[in-house]
Order: structure tokens, then C-alpha cells, then sequence
């Protein structure tokens, strides 16, 4: 996956596991083999994106890609396989859509990690509801994806409002609360837009702003960054 190597320092081992397990990254044969398996996942991207997991039968998703069945079971080994490449491939998106601008100062960097989370969500909508529900039903890998992607964003915050990504266990948990009521609020946006990106990008970074005092507050080691003091 292609991300910053801030944000990649802090995915979870479960994300290899999935990796090395039903979707495997390393993929078999030469350079046509990788560019056909990417092929595969980005029609299942835009075949997942309207339709539910179970509403695609491998029938259908062969035809609609035009491919002998045989050829995806070659690649993801299962339906369930196929579909967590295409989880996969959302979530390297959305991590390096939010975790980017590293050459930016810190304020800046963190104004553009929520701003491209917002656009993220916005534009790949289903790709976003999959990632942050969790998928089909209780499924531990999909689960695990969705809190790599979780640490990934703590651990981009933590870079910007502290300059590092080893932080306290208080720090960790305000953070983390911060990001899941993030995608709460993220999931009711994209439902009913009613706010601009511009809008929602400032809330959130208000609220982010209260959750970096909090934290302060409660372990002074974790000094709140001055632009978060401006309504103190």
C-alpha cells in the first residue's frame, strides 16, 4: 500500500495478516499478472459500489467483468478474498488522501488530513461506508482494515499536533474518540450534505481543537498546539 511512512509505522500487524492471508499483495506471476489483478479490483470497486456484497454472486461478477470465473478465483482465491483486495485497495486510497502533505507545517498538515478524509468520503461514498462499517456483517479482517486505517489517522493527527507519533495512552484514547466521531459524523454528511466540505472541514477541526485541550488538560505532557488555544 502507498502511504506515508508516518501512517504506515502505525497500521496494526492485522493489516499484513490480511495481506499475507485471503488478498495477498504480493501477487503471482509477471508485471501483466499485477496490472490484470489491478484491472480485476477496480472493476470490483466499481461493481461493489451500487450493489451489496451478497446481491453479486462470482456468476455475476464474472460476466460483468468479462472474465472466465477460474481468473478471479486465480487472483483472490474466493468471493470473500476478492472483496476484501477491493477493501484493501479503498482503504491504501483513503490513508493516502488523509495522511499526505508531509513537505506542509503541522497546522496546515492537519487542516489537509481532515480535508482529504471529507473528499475522500464525498467522492467514493460506498468505498467509505464499507471501510468504516466494517463490511459484511462481523468480519474480523474487514474489522481489522478499519482500525488500521484508524491508527493510521491518530497517528497523522499526533504527527501534527504534537511532531510525533509515539504519544501516551491518554493521548492515543482522546484522539481515537476524536476519529470515530469523526466518521459518525462523516457517514451522516455524505447521507445528507447539507454542509459544505468547507463547513464540515472547520467544524471538525473546531472539535478537534476542544479534544486537544481536553487532552491537555488531563496530561499536561500533551500541550494542546496553539491554534487550538484561539478560543481560550
Amino acid at each position: 500500500m502507498n502511504i506515508s511512512r508516518q501512517s504506515e509505522a502505525a497500521l496494526p500487524r492485522a493489516l499484513d495478516s490480511v495481506r499475507a492471508g485471503g488478498t495477498p499483495s504480493r501477487t503471482r506471476g509477471t508485471e501483466r499478472s499485477v496490472a490484470r489483478r489491478a484491472e480485476l479490483i477496480a472493476i470490483g470497486r466499481r461493481l461493489f459500489a451500487d450493489t451489496s456484497y451478497d446481491a453479486l454472486s462470482m456468476d455475476d461478477i464474472a460476466r460483468q467483468a468479462r472474465v472466465a470465473k477460474g481468473l478471479i478465483y486465480y487472483y483472490f482465491r474466493s468471493k470473500r478474498g476478492y472483496y476484501l483486495a477491493i477493501i484493501e485497495d479503498s482503504v491504501a486510497d483513503l490513508v493516502t488522501f488523509a495522511a499526505g502533505g508531509l513537505e506542509l507545517p503541522a497546522v496546515d498538515r492537519v487542516h489537509r488530513t481532515i480535508d482529504s478524509y471529507l473528499r475522500y468520503a464525498e467522492h467514493h461514498q460506498a468505498a467509505y461506508r464499507t471501510i468504516v462499517s466494517g463490511g459484511v456483517g462481523f468480519d474480523a479482517e474487514v474489522h481489522a482494515i478499519r482500525d488500521g486505517v484508524r491508527e493510521a489517522i491518530v497517528a497523522t493527527i499526533a504527527k501534527g499536533a504534537y511532531g510525533r507519533t509515539a504519544i501516551a495512552p491518554l493521548a492515543r484514547m482522546g484522539l481515537l474518540a476524536w476519529v470515530c466521531s469523526v466518521e459518525g459524523a462523516t457517514l451522516d454528511w455524505i447521507d445528507r450534505p447539507e454542509l459544505s466540505r468547507d463547513t464540515m472541514r472547520d467544524l471538525l477541526v473546531k472539535t478537534l481543537g476542544g479534544t486537544l485541550r481536553a487532552i491537555e488538560e488531563l496530561d499536561p505532557a500533551h500541550p494542546a498546539p496553539a491554534p487550538a488555544r484561539r478560543d481560550d
